[in-house]
Parts: C-alpha cells; structure tokens; sequence
C-alpha cells in the first residue's frame, strides 16, 4: 500500500548522541550552521586578498543593505544591535531557505522512538520547529529587557510596568506587563506557522497536481522565507528601541 506524505508538528528523532535524542529539525539546524560558518570564513578570506571574488562583493551587498535598513531603527546605535538583528535575519533565512530544499522532508528514515518502524523526515526545516521559533523569541525579549534596564536603569524601567500615579496608569502598565509575555508567543507562532504551513502546501500540491505546477508556489515561500525573517528581525529591532524610551 502506498503511503500518503509524512506531516507532523512534532519533530521525530532520527538518531541518537549519547543517548540525547537528535531530531531532523536539529539535524537540519547543524548543516546550516556548518554552511553559514564556512561562508563567513570564506569571506575573510576574500576580504585578505586584493583581488575579490563575486561571492564577496555579494556578501557585502547583503551585510550592508541590511545593516543600513536597521539603521533606520537604530540611528548611531546601529552598531550595538545590528550583530543581533543582523544575526536573526540571516539565521532564519537561511533555515527558512534550506527547507525549501529538494530533499528536506522527503527522504524518509527509521523513526527513534516507541515507534521505531515508522518512517520520518531525514531533514526538516528548523523554523518549522516551534522549540526553534520559541527559543528565538525568548532570546529576542529578554534582550529587550536588558537594553531597557542597561539604558533607563532598573528603577526606570520598572515605571513602564508599575505607576500608581493614576488608576489608568497601573491599568496600563498591567496591561505593558501582560504584552510583554505576550510578544514571546506570538513570535514564535507567526514564524512557525507560517513556515510550517507553506512546507505543507508544497507536500500537498506537489501530490495533487503535477511537478511544474507546484514550481509557483515554492518562488512564493521563497518570498515568503525572505518576508517572515525580515519581519522577525524588524519586529526585534523595534522593540530593542522601544525598550530605550523612558515611560510617559
């Protein structure tokens, strides 16, 4: 009997490392990294040598172009926050990128797990793992409250969550309190979801329809990978710097 595509939220161990479990989401996560480390240090290589190469100067356009977008956030503090948001934006593409991949998601394996003869992903895209989309969340506000307290100190800070000048003003600030959980859930659930949900458009269409059908919609998620890292970073960006301002 034939079986239909393989779709789960959950990401599934392919193998084991000293007993921690690696799941395809992590395995994928792994390659990436090995790709964007050896990029970086083939750009300091070509950045040694007189005569560049075309892959320098295209990385260079892509370092700049983002470093003098978020400089529209950040002004003459652009140095302090682009290696982070820089970082983020770079992070997710790449990853949002590599599940589009012929291969990721398709070539099946031996599951680890209660249910070892069942057959899992070899890679998955690691923004379509909410572990991954979460973490990057966290990692974004509680930064966010440590450029609030490094720059307004912890005292002025705090006046954003707690005012009892007025009614309203301890109401707001309940409410600042609320949001700013708030922000770590909703981060991690637009990244993932809408990742999550364009692979699975393309698992589905590439069955119903034929091969050069499905081609449109993956340029689409290719835009939408580029649209969804740019809005994390952004998003990050602008929290960083409304962190900095004193409550009113």
């Amino acid at each position: 009997m034939k079986e239909g595509p393989h779709i789960s939220i959950k990401p599934e161990a392919i193998f084991t490392l000293n007993g921690f479990p690696v799941t395809n989401s992590l395995f994928s996560a792994a390659i990436v990294l090995v790709v964007f480390l050896v990029i970086s240090v083939l750009y300091w290589i070509e950045s040694k040598r007189k005569n560049k190469s075309m892959f320098f100067y295209l990385v260079t356009f892509a370092l700049r172009s983002t470093y003098m977008f978020f400089k529209s956030v950040f002004g003459d503090k652009i140095n302090y926050f682009y290696p982070l948001v820089g970082t983020f934006f770079f992070f997710i593409l790449f990853h949002n990128w590599f599940g589009l991949l012929p291969g990721v998601g398709s070539i099946l394996v031996p599951a680890v797990g209660e249910h070892g003869h069942e057959m899992a992903p070899l890679l998955r895209g690691d923004t379509t793992d909410l572990n991954t989309t979460f973490s990057l969340a966290l990692i974004s506000i509680l930064f966010s409250q440590y450029v609030g307290v490094k720059h307004l100190g912890l005292i002025g800070y705090l006046k954003k969550f707690i005012n009892l000048k007025s009614p309203i003003a301890f109401f707001t600030g309940i409410m600042e309190t609320i949001s700013e959980f708030s922000k770590v859930i909703s981060f991690s659930f637009r990244l993932f979801g809408n990742i999550f949900a364009g692979e699975v458009i393309i698992t589905i269409m590439a069955l119903l329809v034929p091969v050069l059908a499905s081609f449109p919609f993956l340029l689409f998620e290719v835009f939408i990978g580029l649209i969804q890292a740019l809005v994390f970073s952004m998003l990050s960006a602008v929290f960083f710097s409304m962190a900095m301002e004193k409550a009113h």
